[in-house]
């Protein structure tokens, strides 16, 4: 479609008035949608004055004239009047279904060539086409099978039955034809047509490179054909090191190197039981060296890992040499399980790119290279293929090994002289290098450590939960008054608002959603919504966390290593995997249950170190705000402390419902809360939310001017900033789109307070960490989560590690107000007491 109107406008003035502008964020993408159409070598019509459905009608009788069969791929209906014996429909909305003549009769009733007869009668909504008022569908379909046209129905007109519906044809027969002319698609569009110019050739490669590489559609890129994307103009340099006098050559050069970057081959994506099957260096742009070991299968080298590494111990634990990698913290596992301690960590280009750029969805070594060095990696599968016939590294064509490794080094080092002065021109060399590189090391040695876990007890808490799953389901089936598979969100829809009649609160495009916003509003009215959230909590819990965590059990170790990963969330914040500790829900007392199962090892206690309110501190020291500020220097409760000013009422006046609303307007806030959002949580009128929030900005004038300032510069700029200078991108708040722009405008609001929470417990650990090394005591960090430190520890050393632990935390940084640490103590993570501290700092 090309802009501006068409003949049917000119026939009819309110043909598609209804609709909704195209919305501007799809405007834009229409030059490059052409761009890409083109590159592909895909021929183009368009044609003023004409709507698609004209140019494709014209194209398909023109080429079906020509002997050619013709497939439309479209789910318009409006398309089957051109379908005949030579023309077909393949429908998307239909798993792609070929629809021929027999198919669109069985479809809507009608014959393709009584299809605009039809459409005539009934009208279409979606194109604002009048059609015959009281003429719905299946009247519609009846007197066109009668009929068999328009005409003949008008013929008829008057042994058609009831009254209002003939008297309605009668009066609208000039509308009716008009319709007919609307639906119809102009088969003869006058372009010019040559069904040579319509064969199918080869994309130009070349310039699709160019698009998919500005529009950054990597997964777009893979399928270029090899020769598209060059793996680098240099010419280069790559060796294998097999036999000792290459490797003790080698080992020289090294020894001699400022830098150099490097990566392992191993057996297996966990590091603590991985193989190492070759080691690559690479000290100079487009050279590197693969020390391959002797292996069990390609028997092909006379070195040894241990032997290898053995020789390296010194190089690796040196300060002197700086050390490169790609995920450095799987390389330092590696080495500790052979007792190297790694140092000197120069770089690591997946956290250089994280700092860069948190939001981006991910930083691995084939991404990075095609962005920074415009090269496309050997990918892994070529190695070791996908699927059933999928081997192991250690059984790969050792010449493809060898390339396969030197690669990953020589990017590297490459990347790191791209990387480095961006970073440092955005000023966050000081982030990199004083807090995400140094962590590396505190997240290896937790990691390593790992949490001992009590399985009996998780064993009887999935017996239990099976039968409270089986009770659940007798009172949903009872309830919905029939069974029916509850995991089915179709079937779920079908019970929920076809034979209960509760009304949709939001369609998706598969139809009304049952997800658990509403299925929260629909238990207001109904007591099944509520049943169907609790199936889903205890299954859920049960399948990712109770039956999941015994197989996670380490066969070296018999304790978990979650994997803490420094590069996944937007906000700054670690994440962890295998198991997600951040995702065990504590607000429900089967969550809760699950954390009892985390204990300490025998003689040993759990110690959790807990941030009290941390990002409303974080709040009142960026706004400067000196009524929240007075509230946590005079040690009072901020939530109380807030419905007091609120409410106008003294403190000890301040009723629990008073302090719960205060409390969801303080952290609404950080949140970027609207009045809507908060007349949901509170349960009020849109308009008493309003002045509620008026109210707290009010008593707290500095927190909205920094709110204003906050956003004002995220427009300017495109980011915000955390205390420690981390940087969150927000490039949709000047989206055209109103939702859109709303959610970036609430992101670019908690950023910074966020960002900033999880920037300061990062430092807490780094000098939590080296005070550990330093005193000798016997205890361990096993987790970070949320605002959140979990220790093990020897009983007697309990207090001196409490104490060290709320010196560090609470002096990580200098906040205008206190900062303040909350202590537990226990034999598992549930069932932890306040530990008091005798002259507590």
């Amino acid at each position: 479609d090309l802009k501006g109107p068409t003949f049917r406008h000119e026939m009819y003035e309110e043909y598609k008035a209804q609709r909704e502008p195209t919305p501007d964020d799809l405007v834009i993408q229409f030059p490059a949608v052409k761009k890409i159409v083109a590159a592909y070598n895909f021929p183009i019509f368009e044609k003023e004055g004409y709507e698609a459905d004209d140019l494709m009608g014209t194209l398909a009788k023109y080429i079906a004239k020509k002997g050619h069969e013709v497939v439309i791929v479209t789910g318009d209906k409006d398309a089957c009047q051109l379908v005949d014996e030579k023309i077909k429909i393949m429908d998307p909305g239909k798993e792609y279904q070929l629809q021929g003549p027999m198919e669109v009769a069985v479809r809507l009733g009608v014959k393709p060539e009584e299809v605009v007869d039809y459409m005539a009668l009934m009208g279409d909504a979606s194109d604002n086409i009048p059609g015959v008022p009281g003429i719905g569908p299946k009247t519609a379909r009846e007197l066109i099978q009668k009929y068999q046209t328009l005409k003949g129905v008008y013929e008829n007109v008057s042994e058609i039955k009831g009254e209002a519906r003939k008297k309605s044809l009668q009066e609208n027969k000039d509308q009716a034809r008009l319709s007919k002319e609307l639906a119809t698609i102009d088969c003869k569009v006058p372009i010019e047509l040559e069904l040579k110019s319509m064969k199918l050739q080869k994309p130009n490669a070349e310039a699709l490179l160019e698009i998919f590489r500005e529009l950054e559609f990597r997964s777009f890129i893979k399928d270029l054909p090899q020769e598209a994307v060059p793996s680098s103009t240099e010419k280069k340099s790559y060796r294998s090191v097999k036999d000792k006098k290459s490797w003790k050559k080698l080992l020289l050069e090294l020894k001699k190197e400022k830098a150099f970057a490097f990566d392992f081959e191993t057996t297996s994506i966990d590091a603590l039981l991985a193989d190492p099957v070759g080691i690559s260096f690479s000290a100079k742009p487009h050279e590197a060296s693969f020390v391959l070991f002797d292996s069990h299968i390609s028997g092909e080298s006379e070195l040894k890992a241990k032997d290898v590494l053995g020789d390296l111990k010194e190089v690796f634990e040196s300060d002197r040499i700086k050390k490169y990698a790609q995920n450095v913290k799987y390389e330092m596992t590696i080495l500790g399980n052979f007792g190297i301690h790694l140092k000197g960590i120069g770089f690591d280009t997946m956290i250089g790119s994280y700092v860069l750029n948190p939001s981006k969805p991910n930083h691995n070594l084939s991404d990075l290279s095609f962005e920074h060095l415009g090269e496309r990696v050997i990918p892994i599968e070529d190695l070791i293929g996908t699927g059933k016939k999928q081997i192991t590294i250690d059984q790969a064509d050792v010449k493809r090994l060898v390339e396969y490794g030197c690669q990953d080094s020589d990017v590297v080092l490459r990347l790191v002289g791209v990387l480095e002065p961006k970073i440092k021109e955005a000023g966050l060399t000081q982030l990199l290098e004083d807090m995400e590189l140094p962590l590396v090391e505190v997240l290896s040695d937790m990691e390593r450590v790992g949490i001992e876990v009590d399985v009996p007890f998780l064993k009887k808490l999935s017996g239990e939960m099976e039968k409270k799953i089986e009770d659940l389901t007798k009172r949903i089936y009872k309830e919905a008054g029939e069974e029916f598979n509850i995991r089915s969100p179709k079937q779920l829809s079908q019970v929920l608002f076809e034979k209960l009649k509760l009304p949709v609160v939001r369609r998706t495009k598969t139809g009304p959603s049952t997800d658990v916003e509403v299925l929260t509003q629909l238990a207001e009215i109904h007591p099944l919504p509520e049943l169907i959230l609790k199936y889903r909590e205890f299954s859920k819990l049960k399948s990712t966390y109770v039956d999941t965590m015994p197989e996670l059990l380490s066969p070296k170790t018999g304790r978990i290593h979650s994997s803490f990963n420094q590069t996944v969330t937007a906000t700054g914040r670690l994440s962890s995997s295998d198991p997600n500790l951040q995702n065990i829900p504590i607000r429900t007392e089967e969550g809760r249950k699950i954390r009892k199962a985390f204990v300490a090892k025998k003689g040993d206690v759990l110690l959790s170190a807990d941030y009290s309110q941390i990002e409303l501190r974080i709040l009142a020291h960026l706004s400067g705000d000196s009524n929240l500020k007075k509230a946590f220097q005079k040690k009072e409760d901020v939530h109380t402390h807030t419905a007091s000013l609120i409410f106008g009422v003294k403190m000890d006046e301040v009723t629990p419902k008073m302090r719960d609303q205060a409390k969801t307007v303080n952290f609404g806030v950080l949140y970027g809360m609207s009045p809507f959002g908060l007349s949901r949580s509170l349960k009020i009128s849109q308009e008493a939310a309003r002045d509620f929030i008026n109210a707290y900005f009010e008593r707290y004038p500095k927190i909205k001017t920094y709110l204003e300032k906050t956003l004002d510069q995220a427009r300017k700029k495109g980011y915000v900033e955390t205390i420690f200078k981390r940087r969150r991108y927000i490039p949709d708040i000047q989206s055209g789109d109103n939702r859109i722009k709303q959610f970036a405008e609430r992101t670019a609001i908690n950023a910074p307070c966020q960002g900033s929470a999880s920037d300061l417990i990062k430092v807490a650990m780094l000098a939590i960490h080296r005070k550990l090394k330093e005193q000798s005591l016997s205890a361990d960090l096993l987790i970070q989560v949320h605002d959140e430190l979990v220790f093990e520890v020897q009983k007697d050393s309990l207090t001196n590690l409490a104490e060290l632990v709320k010196e560090e935390m609470e002096q990580a940084v200098r906040l205008e107000v206190p900062v303040e640490v909350t202590l537990k103590s226990g034999p598992n993570w549930m069932e932890l007491k306040p530990l008091e501290l005798k002259g507590t700092l």
